[in-house]
């Protein structure tokens, strides 16, 4: 059995487990601990670290985090601290923890695990975009199972706006949008990804995934359009299989 451990960083919940990455299966029980308000690069990493030991591993961790990152180091800070700006999160995280870590995007992750052991397995071939519906919009682009790093399809422009300002989860709950009112946002969204990409299939990620059956069927597509089956495991599973590969 091949392990490591996956961590998943929101803006609300830091959420971590052991992850058989053979298999895709939980082998710890998994724990959240709440992002520190500040989101701040010291404090997230103490609370890794927490994390780290409540679990009791010392192994390799992979890491999801909400930006682009770029071997390691944080690009942009759309939705956490803007003090990760430039942050080696390998670095960081390696040093409070003592253990080798790996980080990529959060939704790069959750792509990865999908694809591996989720929805996506039947669909090694064509183009397949996974989207995560949560605090923001959250993309990753799989061409014949390969993952094109950082796609930000979440600022995608939509009637002048970043497409999550109008179509996450937050914008529902914000406006607090019917689901027919919200279906429309989200199939204008949809449109634009169709006719910029002709992907074969879309996988609906985040924490929306679980009311699937709530917003998809108002949907009217070319493209398949399916909910992810590892909901908010996702994350945990595709940051340990990405740390254990890179290891």
């Amino acid at each position: 059995m091949k392990t490591a451990m996956g961590i998943d960083i929101g803006g609300s919940g830091i959420k971590g487990a052991i992850v058989d990455i053979e298999s895709g299966k939980l082998i710890s029980e998994r724990v959240r601990l709440p992002t520190p308000e500040n989101s701040k690069p010291d404090a997230v990493a103490k609370v890794v670290n927490d994390l780290v030991r409540a679990l009791g591993w010392d192994g390799v961790i992979g890491c999801g985090f909400p930006a682009v990152v770029h071997h390691g180091v944080a690009l942009t800070a759309a939705n956490v601290h803007k003090d990760w700006i430039g942050t080696d999160v390998n670095q960081l995280i390696s040093e409070a923890t003592g253990c080798p870590t790996f980080t990529l995007n959060d939704a790069d992750a959750a792509g990865i695990a999908e694809m591996r052991f989720g929805v996506g397995r039947e669909n090694a071939r064509g183009v397949v975009i996974m989207l995560t519906l949560g605090t923001g919009i959250g993309s990753a682009i799989f061409t014949d199972g390969h993952l094109v790093p950082n796609t930000e399809f979440g600022h995608l422009k939509i009637r002048g706006k970043d497409a999550e300002w109008r179509a996450s989860d937050a914008a529902r709950k914000r406006k607090k949008l019917t689901w027919k009112k919200y279906a429309k946002r989200l199939q204008e969204y949809l449109n634009e990804m169709e006719n910029l990409f002709w992907p074969d299939l879309f996988i609906i990620g985040g924490g929306l995934s679980k009311q699937a059956e709530k917003f998809l069927p108002l949907l009217s597509l070319r493209t398949r359009i399916v909910p992810a089956q590892l909901q908010n495991l996702a994350g945990i599973i595709g940051a340990a299989i990405y740390a254990g590969e890179a290891a």
